[in-house]
């Protein structure tokens, strides 16, 4: 198989359809973040791998177009779902990219049932969505410094 069908491959764009169940059947710590991810930067970068480091497998919940209009205005994403979801893919840490068209991931959270759920130090763990869920059954909530001076509206303010 070509590469780009092995990233491609990552994709889901329903959580019926993904592997969660075999990840946890083979006994891997499942690890979920989530995010708009529109302008990929160093900022995310480094976000996502240090949440990789947190266990076996890392499942990235993505925001579709719609909820990312939604909750960041119609001049967004930038870049549509799929090239989004591409680009998430493409990094060797990241085992499953999930498409959300909730403003939050709770029920996709919910269904992955990850072993670890993790969002940035801009958030205090019992604020993040999904944080009762994860708790419930004895999973832990981290949240992981960001680089300062990355933002994706940081970086389109420079342009504007």
């Amino acid at each position: 198989m070509d590469t780009l069908q092995l990233i491609k491959n990552k994709i889901y764009s329903s959580v019926f359809r993904s592997p969660f169940s075999v990840f946890h059947a083979q006994g891997s710590k499942v690890v979920f973040t989530n995010g708009c991810f529109d302008i990929l930067h160093r900022g995310h970068v480094e976000y996502l791998a240090k949440a990789a480091d947190m266990g076996d497998v890392l499942v990235v919940g993505l925001n579709t177009d719609a909820s990312v209009r939604r909750l960041k205005g119609e001049s967004r994403p930038v870049n549509n779902q799929e090239a989004r979801a591409l680009v998430l893919a493409s990094l060797s840490f990241v085992d499953a990219v999930v498409l959300f068209d909730e403003d939050t991931p709770y029920e996709l959270i919910k269904a992955v049932r990850p072993d670890v759920l993790v969002k940035g130090a801009d958030y205090k763990p019992e604020e993040i969505v999904g944080y009762d869920i994860v708790t419930s059954y004895g999973g832990k909530v981290e949240v992981v410094d960001l680089v300062e001076g990355y933002s994706t509206t940081q970086l389109l303010s420079l342009i504007s």
